[in-house]
């Protein structure tokens, strides 16, 4: 299962983890990705998004309507 928000198009980067002595392991930064409903007034349905807590921010500003016209 992909950790890809459909909103701000987030997903795992790479990078290292450094211990105290400063020696180099790669690891994984997972997004916060949530699972989540929406209700869309124009279509009058919910709509599932995997998505990002910064996209739940960004619909709780601008609005559902706004960011579904954009992105789907």
């Amino acid at each position: 299962m992909s950790k890809i928000c459909k909103i701000t198009k987030k997903k795992t980067i790479f990078g290292n983890k450094r211990s105290h002595a400063m020696n180099s392991n790669r690891r994984k930064f997972k997004p916060n990705i949530h699972n989540h409903k929406f209700w869309v007034p124009s279509i009058n349905k919910f709509i599932k998004i995997k998505i990002s807590t910064k996209g739940i921010r960004l619909i709780n500003k601008k609005g559902i309507e706004k960011i579904f016209k954009n992105y789907f």
